[in-house]
């Protein structure tokens, strides 16, 4: 059994990372273990959106935790940007909310959030983004909505993770089980060892339930396939994103052009299908149809980690005294995941919780 350190990390995502880094920072030695390569699963796979919010007026569980998230990520980015000198790409560059749309689009959805808003007529929309198509309706103007570039934050997380002498990473070390003595975790056994540490945390998305089912634990989090269409039109068309329903356009500042996403229960395959990303590129030239002379440059996959109820579950394992899970955060893991690893970092030193977390308890 080898000695790994005060916290074992099972899963190298934007959440495993992220709550490595803020771990380290306050003194804990961590090692991370990782399946496959560190932030290539769902966390790389998405678009980077972060929506508007306002902590102070927040009151659902998890806009309030959304809005922790959007309270840490300027500084976050800004830390990781001096620290490794990779910008993650965060960018306020609004985003624009179409309500006619007929996939339950709510016109009153940011209202009672403190979220900065402004009513668009469709006139108003293409004024503001001439590259629009006629007929979309009318739109909601979120002027604090922003992006990041996911895998350039991962690339940050992990440059900066390796950065600190706290912090030890293993990339393809999968977490077979762990060993448990009374109510307690001892270690990890993997391939060709056991790793031993004083806690232990469970971050592996949509492989969680392998992990915890052995103990009793099923929190029945399931992959949900996303589907990803990245267009290269060559130059800039719009600069806010353009949200319809549930799917999305996110314009990079270099051009490019994110189309997401699908959302299909396909079990762990990662395939891309053309009937997915048909739609997508339909919806993409349905809304700017200057879209229809792009270079289609790639198309990939995520599994994203969905729970029941959609909400994540962040807390301690019931039964056992040093086991804690973050996971299930289906399509907002990167909006979620600073405040859920500050969480974590509180709740395993004991300090005081910046939030109630009663509503993503996993005996809830």
């Amino acid at each position: 059994m080898t000695q790994s350190g005060d916290i074992v990390i099972l899963g190298g995502g934007v959440i495993g990372l992220n709550a490595a880094y803020y771990l380290a920072k306050d003194g804990l030695s961590v090692l991370l273990c990782e399946r496959g390569e560190l932030g290539k699963e769902a966390s790389w796979a998405g678009a980077g959106i972060l929506p508007p919010s306002n902590f102070d007026q927040a009151r659902d569980p998890c806009d309030r935790l959304r809005a922790l998230s959007g309270k840490l990520f300027p500084q976050l980015s800004a830390d990781l940007r001096e620290w490794t000198g990779i910008d993650n790409g965060f960018l306020r560059c609004g985003g624009i909310e179409f309500l006619s749309h007929a996939d339950g689009a709510d016109p009153h959805e940011w209202r009672g959030l403190g979220v900065t808003e402004k009513p668009l007529t469709e006139q108003e929309a293409i004024a503001l983004e001439p590259a629009l198509a006629p007929g979309l309706g009318n739109g909601m103007l979120l002027e604090d909505m922003a992006q990041l570039r996911n895998p350039r934050h991962l690339q940050a997380l992990v440059a900066g993770c390796r950065a600190s002498v706290k912090v030890s990473l293993r990339e393809q070390t999968a977490a077979e089980s762990l060993v448990i003595e009374g109510n307690r975790v001892k270690g990890v056994r993997t391939p060709n060892e056991v790793l031993a540490g004083d806690t232990f945390v469970i971050a592996a998305g949509a492989w969680s339930d392998r992990l915890l089912e052995p103990l009793g634990c099923r929190l029945r989090i399931e992959p949900v396939r996303g589907q990803i269409a990245l267009l290269n039109p060559g130059r800039v068309l719009f600069r806010h994103i353009l949200m319809w329903g549930a799917q999305y356009l996110v314009p990079r500042d270099d051009g490019r052009v994110l189309i997401g996403s699908t959302e299909e229960r396909a079990g762990y395959d990662r395939t891309t299908t053309a009937a997915g990303i048909d739609n997508l590129l339909a919806l993409g030239m349905r809304l700017v149809p200057a879209l229809a002379g792009a270079a289609l440059e790639r198309t990939w996959a995520g599994l994203r980690p969905g729970s029941p109820d959609g909400l994540p579950f962040i807390g301690r394992v019931p039964g056992i005294d040093n086991l804690y899970v973050a996971a299930g955060h289906f399509r907002a893991g990167i909006q979620l995941s600073p405040g859920t690893a500050l969480l974590l970092k509180q709740m395993i030193l004991g300090q005081p919780l910046s939030l109630p977390i009663d509503a993503f308890r996993l005996d809830r």
